[in-house]
């Protein structure tokens, strides 16, 4: 009993350093979007979409509704399958995230940039930026 005395504030010490550098998963850009992009599933990732979403892919930008997008990115995973997707930064504040990934597919790397907000708690894609990737 005397040991579990004197372990206690070292117990509670440890605690509290080790449990404040955990990450807050709420800051995190849904998993759900990173396996969309992985497999190539633009039905995955529209469900993740805005209302309306601005588009960049390659050397078009434009703002489009959710089905649109879901169809210009379903003609571009049909033309650049992929071989794997990684988020390799990603950050936020609040309800504003941001996440930069590396898409590799069978036709070249490229980088994609994500902008989300939450909308009523929900995790919403507004931006989404598609460029080859320059090595």
């Amino acid at each position: 009993m005397k040991t579990l005395k004197k372990a206690l504030p070292l117990i509670i010490v440890f605690s509290f350093v080790f449990s404040s550098g955990a990450t807050n998963y709420s800051d995190e850009v849904p998993r759900d979007i990173a396996i969309a992009f992985k497999v190539g599933n633009a039905e995955e990732l529209a469900k993740y979409f805005n209302n309306t979403i601005e588009l960049i892919i390659l050397d078009t930008e434009d703002v489009y509704s959710k089905i649109q997008a879901q169809q210009i990115i379903d003609n571009f995973f049909a033309e650049h399958y992929p071989k794997s997707f990684e988020f390799i930064h990603q950050g936020g504040k609040g309800e504003s995230k941001f996440a930069i990934g590396k898409l590799v597919t069978f036709n070249g790397t490229f980088r994609v940039t994500l902008l989300i907000k939450d909308k009523n708690e929900q995790p919403l894609i507004h931006q989404l930026r598609i460029e080859t990737e320059n090595d």
